[in-house]
């Protein structure tokens, strides 16, 4: 149900929802809050959007979806950003980065989510903060942030006792949340594939295995610049990351790190499942190799044999006599089977 703009005086831990839909469901949406009190506004225009800005306290708009260029446009003009700004929101294919401009500072960033069929799916996250504002702006509707607006409403943790600095960290730091919630799956998959790589012999095991070591490089371009990027915010001289938020930077920084080295050594387990299943193989093909070669050794004394009384010479007395037939037979399977005993003795079957 739609009501009137509230001011910010309103008693703690107070949220209020306008219109039929949340803004996770909406695509332009609005948050304001301090410690006195919080509201949450959706709009079906820049315009209207723009109107419920309130420069008392906090303020966090988002953007769902950059189908609307016009009204990107709008709202970033409105808050100064430069065109490059506005070029890098609408165009989704950047790594992860941090520029720091005169009248704010521009974060991309990239969420992750786990799909059971594909695995890893991405998004860009783009992140305008100033002193007092937080522009999101994002691909697709849907997000990770549900547990923020919640720490809003009910005013938990410290979000609504600091600045907007320390939103943009919370938005960042439930993006790396969610990275390892990925990287608990994929290592969920290579345990599999571990276990699997002994026995798979066919083409289907390596095409899987090289499908997720894709995924796995498709990660390390992603987390390896996000790394940067938080490193080159704890450096930062601006007045737009305050003194305060330098130990949940470095908690930050050290949580991609720790995602970093477990895509290194999710990558050299790939290796080593790979090695595994090849070596598998070759000594597959070779105990195949190794049980032909055996048969063909056996059989060599016998075509002798046979190629002997096959050339129907006239004077060979065996071919005359009544038993030459079966003592043949039985000199043939005599020596036949005193090579498979001295194959077995020698440990050669």
């Amino acid at each position: 149900m739609a009501v009137e703009r509230p001011d910010l005086g309103l008693p703690p831990g107070s949220l209020v929802y306008v219109g039929d839909q949340k803004p996770t469901e909406t695509s332009l949406s609005i948050i304001g809050y301090d410690p006195i009190g919080s509201w949450t506004k959706t709009a079906a225009t820049v315009e209207e959007l723009l109107s419920y800005r309130n420069d008392a306290g906090i303020t966090w708009i988002n953007v769902n979806g950059l189908d609307d260029t016009d009204s990107i446009s709008k709202l970033a003009k409105t808050y100064g950003l430069h065109n490059l700004s506005i070029e890098d929101i609408l165009n989704t294919e950047h790594r992860p980065k941090v520029e720091a401009f005169e009248d704010y500072l521009f974060i991309i960033a990239k969420a992750i989510t786990w799909n059971e069929e594909q695995g890893p799916e991405y998004e860009q996250i783009s992140i305008v903060l100033t002193n007092n504002t937080v522009i999101t702006f994002q691909e697709h509707p849907g997000d990770c942030f549900d547990a923020i607006r919640k720490r809003i409403e009910v005013n938990a943790g410290r979000i609504r006792k600091m600045g907007s600095d320390y939103l943009a960290y919370a938005i960042l730091d439930s993006m790396v949340d969610e990275y390892f919630k990925t990287l608990d799956k994929l290592g969920q998959r290579l345990e599999e594939y571990e276990t699997q790589a002994v026995d798979e012999t066919g083409r289907d095991f390596l095409k899987e295995l090289q499908f997720v070591k894709q995924q796995v490089l498709g990660l390390r371009r992603i987390i390896w610049p996000l790394r940067e990027s938080i490193s080159t915010l704890q450096r930062l001289d601006t007045e737009y990351i305050t003194e305060e938020l330098t130990p949940f930077l470095k908690d930050l920084y050290d949580n991609i790190l720790q995602c970093a080295e477990t895509i290194e050594s999710y990558r050299e387990l790939i290796v080593s499942i790979m090695e595994v299943n090849l070596s598998s193989v070759s000594n597959r093909m070779n105990e195949v190799m190794k049980v032909l070669t055996i048969i063909s050794t056996i059989f060599i004394p016998l075509t002798f044999v046979v190629g002997v009384y096959g050339m129907n010479f006239k004077y060979m007395p065996e071919l005359e006599h009544p038993l030459g037939y079966p003592v043949t037979w039985g000199v043939m399977a005599l020596i036949a089977l005193g090579m498979i005993a001295f194959f077995k003795r020698r440990h050669w079957l």
